[in-house]
């Protein structure tokens, strides 16, 4: 089958190095210092976009909720203008919610600050009911509404949205001063220039930015080992080590765009990290349109790589997980029961076989799967692929095995979190073809735990599915893996997830 064709050239495609064989090599060692640094940042914390999107949630439920009581308790559901009502009713929620969003009112520092925001709020208000009241008047309908409903809806809306943001500005301050709401950084590039950027960040007002460290290649010579008072806490091979303990939001490249050379070779290392790229443009003469800009407060950022499934995008594809691994908990449980009691009296052991597998962001994870092979016989580390015919293998295993039947039981590993539904197939940790490990087959390996591994997969549906004896099928299957990545959407993951069924039909590469 030919190679998948993205839609367009990316980044990515520039950063990433070639598919040559390399040899083994030690992961790279930690300092003292900069494992103690990684270990103070492993809690998640909490992103300042979604927190913003919880807050435009909870305003418009607070608006709808304070309507509909007011005209419950006022009026009842005995007028035949019901549903005009609850019309209003939403339809005056979202105009301020929406009007409040483009004003700027759901930005940090408007969050942080809602006494300055009390007159754009009420002005916001005001401007809706009044829209309301002229809608209503030029439909002839206005004599039909209750006007003692529109002024106690406009009074208690309005103090319900500065009581709420009062309380929120003062659990923001919380959280930023114990780090449970901030963007974390690392600086990649020493010297003069990362000590100008990292000026400018803390200057900025509002600043949710915690930089947690610089990583620089150059010796101490070129590259001292304190920069505005940050550390040097490694170098870039470190840094990848450095962002599997620690959680990262965003590394920012702090070097002239000049050094192109040295800005590609960076990039080649370390593009297989779920995080944020920016390259600072704040002391570069070169100006692009401003919409090739990110910001940091006013600090100009370019934008190399963005961290995939991100924010609402990553709430979305969880929901999408929840909701049809309990589906199909629910439609193959008679399959999963008599699974489990086949292999019982095929041969002793356990049901489910438990394997560590790599996860998002290379980390460690045990998938769950009906077993397939005799106990003694068992290869949780899966250093040996089972071939045709391997006598490893129990009767019921090869049956199972072959209609991915053994498969099942990593619907609940998706619905409590450690997969999910669509995406890369997780590896074995130490899974190897011709007596070498994955990662040393295709350079770049890692990238595709930028995002959580799947039960199904877009390589699998294309035919990548089974053994991987060659090095040929490990480097399709990663091509496959890193397009779905960068292509990923709801609807990708839907046609993924409706073409399995039909793929599995093709059993050739599955004993």
């Amino acid at each position: 089958m030919n190679s998948p064709e993205p839609k367009h050239r990316t980044v990515t495609e520039i950063a990433r190095p070639q598919t040559e064989p390399r040899q083994r090599r030690p992961r790279p060692l930690l300092s003292p210092i900069a494992r103690q640094v990684a270990q103070q940042y492993r809690r998640d914390t909490m992103s300042p976009v979604m927190v913003s999107g919880v807050i435009r949630i909870m305003e418009g439920l607070v608006l709808v909720l304070s309507g509909l009581q007011i005209f419950l308790g006022y009026i009842g559901l005995g007028t035949h203008l019901v549903w005009h009502y609850v019309g209003v009713i939403f339809g005056v929620s979202l105009v301020a919610v929406t009007m409040m969003e483009v004003s700027g009112c759901y930005r940090m520092p408007a969050l942080r600050n809602p006494i300055s925001q009390a007159g754009r709020i009420l002005l916001i208000w005001s401007a809706t009911f009044a829209l309301v009241i002229a809608s209503l008047f030029f439909l002839k309908i206005s004599e039909e509404f209750s006007r003692f409903w529109l002024a106690a809806w406009y009074v208690s809306g309005l103090a319900l949205i500065v009581v709420l943001r009062i309380i929120v500005a003062r659990l923001i301050r919380r959280w930023s001063r114990n780090g449970r709401i901030e963007r974390r950084a690392v600086i990649v590039g020493g010297g003069k220039e990362a000590e100008s950027l990292i000026r400018s960040i803390e200057q900025q007002p509002y600043n949710d930015i915690r930089i947690c460290g610089i990583f620089d290649d150059r010796d101490d010579v070129r590259s001292p080992p304190i920069v505005a008072g940050y550390p040097k806490l490694g170098n870039l091979d470190e840094l990848i080590e450095f962002a599997r303990i620690a959680r990262i939001d965003m590394m920012i490249v702090s070097l002239p765009l000049t050094a192109e050379a040295r800005v590609l070779a960076m990039l080649r290392k370390l593009w297989v990290l779920p995080i944020d790229i920016r390259l600072s443009a704040h002391a570069t003469h070169l100006r692009f349109r401003p919409r090739a800009y990110s910001y940091i407060g006013d600090v100009p950022m370019l934008d190399i790589f963005d961290r995939p499934i991100n924010e609402w995008d990553w709430v979305a594809k969880r929901i999408f997980d929840i909701v049809f691994s309990i589906i199909g908990i629910v439609l193959f449980s008679p399959v999963m029961l008599a699974t489990a009691i086949a292999i019982k009296l095929d041969s002793k052991g356990p049901v489910i076989f438990k394997q560590k597998r790599h996860g998002f962001n290379n980390e460690e994870i045990e998938v769950y799967k009906f077993r397939s092979m005799y106990v003694e016989h068992s290869d949780p580390t899966a250093r040996k692929a089972v071939t045709r015919g391997d006598p490893r293998v129990t009767r019921v295993g090869r049956f199972i095995r072959k209609t991915s039947i053994d498969e099942l039981p990593q619907f609940f590993n998706a619905l409590f979190g450690s997969l999910s539904l669509v995406g890369p197939r997780p590896h074995a940790v130490a899974a190897e073809a011709h007596n070498r490990l994955f990662d040393e087959v295709v350079d770049g390996y890692f990238a595709r735990h930028r995002v959580k591994p799947g039960v199904t997969g877009w390589a699998q549906i294309n035919g990548w599915r089974g053994e991987l004896d060659t090095e040929e099928k490990i480097r399709k299957r990663i091509e496959y893996d890193l397009y779905y990545i960068e292509n990923w959407s709801l609807w990708f993951d839907l046609k993924i997830l409706l073409l399995t069924p039909i793929r599995l039909l093709d059993t050739r590469n599955a004993y």
